[in-house]
């Protein structure tokens, strides 16, 4: 994997994340598509508060703090350290960005910081288990968003069914306005509406 001519100026850290990602064979990080999507929404939320669930190698993180201001600040969650201890290094300077090691769902059930912008969810948890909880922590006018609807290799047996029941109680909310992409992996993008 390396960035492209569709995707000139990458962000900072990113082309040293693809690195580590093919040294440690790691085959479910984000591509470049999805890290844009992400960069742009982050930016349209200034002094944002943002929240990715599964970190991964730390290419969609790299996009979205590419995409924050100054004032803005991130929280990226991964029970898996070894896969972390790279992106642990490269944002030990920054203020704005807090990496946890921690099961996604245990620190949902017992969150009691602000509610978010933006929550990118590409773990299990917050898409799988625990999502009507993560989708009350997002403000109104917020983004919730996930990838990896369109069939992928690395699904086991039985996923796609996961994975339409999931599509069908996203797009039957009432406090979320729905859009599918058959883009990229398969994203989806919703954003929290007024609810009367």
């Amino acid at each position: 994997m390396k960035a492209t001519s569709f995707f000139p100026t990458p962000p900072e850290h990113y082309v040293d994340f693809l690195a580590e990602t093919k040294r440690m064979e790691f085959t479910m990080a984000s591509n470049e598509e999805m890290g844009s999507l992400l960069k742009t929404l982050v930016a349209s939320k200034p002094k944002g508060h943002f929240l990715e669930i599964g970190t991964g190698t730390g290419h969609a993180l790299a996009w979205m703090v590419e995409g924050m201001d100054k004032d803005s600040s991130i929280i990226s969650i991964d029970n898996d350290p070894k896969w972390m201890e790279h992106v642990l290094l490269a944002y030990q300077n920054d203020t704005r960005v807090k990496l946890l090691c921690n099961d996604g769902g245990t620190w949902l059930d017992t969150y009691q910081g602000k509610d978010f912008d933006l929550v990118f969810a590409d773990a299990w948890p917050g898409k799988y288990s625990h999502l009507d909880l993560l989708l009350d922590r997002i403000k109104v006018g917020g983004f919730y968003i996930i990838d990896d609807m369109l069939p992928q290799s690395n699904w086991p047996k039985g996923h796609d069914k996961k994975v339409q029941q999931l599509l069908a109680d996203l797009r039957q909310r009432k406090d979320f306005s729905y859009t599918q992409l058959d883009w990229s992996t398969g994203v989806v993008v919703m954003v929290k509406k007024v609810t009367n």
